[in-house]
């Protein structure tokens, strides 16, 4: 049953009601994928498998951080993706073409020295059980991040919540104009304490580019509210990249869908995702 339901997750991307996993929505129904899968809780001390990135190597080592830790830089063999509202690309994750950016990887006790208050950071799990989706935060400096974890939004140490784990700096993965960075922080100092019942980002990805760049469209229910009294709902397409001259496609009705439905392939590792697609396009 269990890997029926793995296939059903890939094969159903028609365009169904669903509501939102987390109970957050009231009285509202949107329009995206179906949903087979549990809601994500987000859980720091889980860790990840090391052969879900592969690392495929260690870089050189850079300038010394404050605490003498080399930066010690790897390249991870993980999916990649690209994200299109209409045809304008609004989110590109990727190590080639004209999109193409630096996804290099540094040790958490590295990140401190790579980054300054209204950064966004995200968080990776190389360990060797089940992991969840990378981990966002929102850089405040002094080693503190705020971050959706657990259902609530805190404060936390980075060395702490994110211990013997890599991360990287990803202000530029989504294309919208970032905040200046005094906003960046106080957009995420006030909503400290938050708990689920009073939030309206169902991940902690969501909450951290809220913060960096303060579209509603990151929200739960935004993508209904901004496109109220349009006559045409807006399309977001998701790229993910396989290979060289491989993509797969997927059409969703809010940036919410698009980026839950990315976050669950993050967790799912790349040879898991070929091996789904390919079963999709009837290679298997």
């Amino acid at each position: 049953m269990g890997n029926q339901l793995d296939r059903i997750t890939h094969l159903n991307y028609s365009e169904l009601p669903t509501g939102d996993p987390s109970g957050i929505e009231k009285d509202e129904l949107r329009v995206g994928v179906a949903y087979f899968f549990s809601d994500e809780e987000e859980d720091l001390d889980e860790r990840g498998q090391p052969d879900k990135y592969g690392v495929k190597g260690s870089g050189s080592p850079g300038q010394e951080t404050p605490t003498h830790h080399l930066h010690h830089q790897l390249v991870l063999n993980e999916t990649q993706f690209s994200a299109f509202r209409g045809q304008e690309c609004i989110f590109s994750k990727v190590s080639s073409g004209p999109q193409a950016g630096d996804l290099s990887v540094y040790s958490v006790s590295a990140l401190p020295a790579l980054c300054k208050p209204g950064d966004l950071l995200e968080l990776l799990y190389l360990g060797p059980s089940e992991h969840p989706p990378p981990h966002w935060a929102v850089y405040v400096g002094g080693g503190q991040i705020i971050h959706l974890h657990q259902g609530q939004i805190r404060q936390d140490s980075l060395y702490e919540a994110a211990a013997g784990n890599v991360g990287r700096v990803v202000n530029s993965w989504y294309r919208f104009r970032p905040l200046v960075a005094e906003l960046v922080v106080q957009n995420a100092c006030g909503h400290l304490g938050l708990k689920s019942d009073e939030i309206c980002w169902t991940n902690s990805e969501s909450f951290a580019a809220w913060c960096r760049f303060g579209k509603r469209e990151f929200k739960a229910g935004g993508e209904l509210q901004a496109a109220a009294g349009t006559q045409h709902q807006q399309q977001y397409y998701l790229k993910i990249h396989l290979a060289e001259n491989k993509v797969h496609t997927v059409r969703f009705h809010s940036l919410e869908d698009l980026i839950r439905e990315k976050r669950r392939i993050d967790a799912s590792g790349k040879l898991r995702v070929i091996k789904d697609l390919a079963i999709v396009d009837g290679k298997e």
